[in-house]
């Protein structure tokens, strides 16, 4: 995962990857001045008990957030329940504010369509959930080799970054100006997602769109498509680097809407979407470059 969203690396190429051994950490630079320092720690039985025994305080103090991956193919599942809640005790005594993710992970390795996926991950929620007790667990089913990846990262890094809701009110305004449908900033190294336009009231919840329930019939908008956007970018980034080519900017046009991607400060991509098709891209491209200075001192005020 790591080696994906901040190492640019294709999930083809992470079949060479060895086990992590007792705890690996990077120091991520992220948003221009934010850093994230990543803990992987090993999920081998010697190295959880280690975790939690000597190195507890160490591996569990000062967590901004804590993200507990699950096998969903797991073969000893009562064990990692163990394990997992010895470690929401251990964050919730030292480092009581984290957020708490949850990732069932490998769900590529489910036999069947989305369904079938679907019920698996419900299961294993609900199995979950009895175990998580008053704390706020956000779960997501993740794989590799799919969006899903972006869509559980966009939401664990976006905690982390200071004043979300002031992005998203001037990425509103942003949108009106543009007389555009939505728009979404997205982080330039990672194109993890940022803030995007509409009513953000500072809870996560509000700020992505919400999955459609089992069953329902599809949306007209499909609620994964910015992090379908954000996977298929960083992989046409990695077709560019190959071929020694810079990536740039993006404009796609069809004949209900039309989308520019362009870099909106020296940290930041944004992506504009416009139902109009009396919107001209060569404006969009105009308002882009005459907020750029507004958004490089909003970024700015932010991180400092």
């Amino acid at each position: 995962m790591r080696s994906i969203i901040f190492s640019n690396n294709l999930a083809s190429a992470t079949s060479r990857f060895g086990p992590t051994i007792d705890v690996e950490m990077n120091h991520v630079r992220f948003f221009g001045s934010l850093t994230l320092n990543l803990w992987d720690c090993g999920g081998q039985e010697a190295f959880m008990d280690s975790f939690l025994a000597s190195q507890r305080n160490t591996v569990f103090r000062d967590v901004g957030v804590l993200i507990y991956v699950f096998d969903i193919e797991t073969k000893d599942f009562e064990r990692d329940v163990l394990y997992y809640i010895e470690c929401l005790e251990a964050c919730k005594k030292n480092s009581p504010e984290a957020g708490i993710f949850v990732l069932i992970h490998k769900m590529d390795l489910v036999y069947g369509g989305k369904k079938e996926k679907d019920r698996a991950f419900g299961a294993k929620k609900r199995e979950l959930d009895k175990y998580s007790g008053n704390t706020l667990i956000r779960m997501f089913a993740t794989s590799i080799w799919d969006e899903s990846l972006y869509k559980a990262w966009s939401r664990i890094v976006h905690t982390l970054i200071p004043n979300a809701p002031q992005l998203s009110e001037h990425l509103t305004t942003f949108c009106s100006i543009c007389s555009a449908t939505e728009v979404v900033l997205f982080e330039r190294n990672t194109f993890l997602i940022i803030a995007r336009s509409g009513k953000y009231t500072g809870n996560l919840d509000d700020f992505f769109p919400p999955d459609p329930a089992p069953g329902a019939e599809e949306e007209e908008l499909n609620p994964g498509r910015f992090e379908k956007m954000s996977e298929l970018i960083k992989t046409f980034k990695h077709s560019c680097s190959r071929l020694q080519e810079q990536f740039h900017s993006l404009e796609i046009r069809f004949s209900n809407f039309t989308a520019v991607l362009e870099l909106m400060t020296s940290n930041t991509y944004v992506m504009a979407v416009v139902a109009d098709t009396d919107v001209q891209t060569a404006t969009l491209r105009l308002n882009i470059r005459l907020a750029r200075e507004r958004f490089e001192e909003l970024q700015q005020g932010m991180l400092t």
